[in-house]
């Protein structure tokens, strides 16, 4: 019997997964006064790839100005950085 065969196949990959681009606050804050932060603000500074892809903003480092940041996702402790600081985390829909 071939080897294919013999060797156990293991787990499952979902092709309906959704993937995202994900950009640390500590990324935005070397931005500059930009503001509203949105995709594609973000492909035009380098920081992700495509305007397409989905994007989660992690709470990786902090910001001191008031920022608007326009995101798909956004994790709590982003939220309550971005709060502290002054600015708005808004959900946008799909792409």
């Amino acid at each position: 019997m071939p080897l294919a065969r013999r060797v156990p196949k293991h787990g499952f990959t979902n092709p309906f997964r959704t993937e995202y681009a994900i950009v640390n606050l500590k990324s935005l804050a070397a931005l500059g006064a930009v503001d509203p932060v949105t995709p594609e603000v973000l492909v035009d500074a380098g920081l992700i790839k495509r305007k397409t892809k989905w994007v989660k903003i992690l709470g990786l480092g902090g910001i001191e100005k008031p920022l608007t940041i326009h995101a798909h996702r956004f994790s709590k402790s982003a939220i309550e950085k971005i709060q502290a600081a002054g600015g708005r985390a808004e959900v946008i829909g799909c792409v």
